[in-house]
């Protein structure tokens, strides 16, 4: 999960929605709001690692391997889904009506995992590159650096209802300017660098919960100071 960059600014004034915010979605609605919203981040061993990994894929260019062309750093964007970003790298395979069909590759470090963040992810640059090419776009894949191999994911039917509607939750989120409340989860709050920020056993105390609406009631009655409707 990287960095936020200048390309992840995103508002309700019709900017388009970060593709890799849709990753954080997946992984956590309240992540991806901390992060892309109020505009957070704090490293870790895993954040550092996945930065220093991407590096070698920020310059675009474009070479021919095999009779396949291969684009890195390509910027990638869908007017239909309001979504835009830059693709790690996307090969173009030549197909049998002499056209070429994209093929997406995103670079990740570590193992395949057993959420589908990264799966979202790479979904979100097939669809932009359906919206520009007008080619089906079957199929990508991930390269995760720990295993050195591609994982191949199949953009199924699934796969694209859950991309869209994270792109719709993502929307929801930054046309009200409010984060998701805190949800403990064991497995992904111990992983995720933002969790002293984030600080999801406390928020979701039900004592805190209280002292917050009593707060709101008292500023309500603050504001009407002789008790009238």
């Amino acid at each position: 999960m990287g960095a936020p960059s200048a390309e992840d600014e995103s508002s309700a004034d019709g900017e388009p929605i970060p593709i890799s915010a849709i990753q954080h979605a997946v992984y956590c609605l309240r992540q991806a709001a901390l992060i892309h919203l109020e505009r957070l981040w704090a490293e870790n061993v895993l954040t550092a690692e996945g930065h220093i990994l991407h590096q070698a894929s920020d310059d675009t260019g474009s070479r021919k391997v095999r009779g396949v062309r291969r684009v890195t750093a390509l910027h990638l964007a869908s007017r239909m889904l309001r979504i835009a970003g830059v693709a790690d790298l996307v090969e173009f395979h030549p197909s049998a009506d002499d056209r070429e069909t994209p093929y997406p590759v995103e670079i990740k470090r570590g193992r395949p995992k057993l959420h589908r963040a990264d799966e979202a992810q790479l979904c979100a640059q097939a669809l932009c590159l359906e919206e520009m090419t007008g080619r089906c776009v079957p199929e990508g894949a991930l390269f995760y650096a720990q295993t050195r191999r591609r994982t191949v994911v199949r953009f199924d039917s699934e796969l694209r209802a859950l991309t869209k509607s994270t792109i719709d939750s993502l929307r929801d989120v930054f046309l009200s300017h409010q984060t998701p409340p805190a949800t403990y989860k064991a497995a992904l709050c111990r992983a995720c660098s933002l969790i002293e920020l984030c600080r999801p056993k406390l928020a979701s105390k039900p004592a805190l919960a209280w002292r917050e609406r009593a707060l709101a009631a008292a500023l309500r009655a603050d504001d009407d100071p002789l008790g009238e409707a």
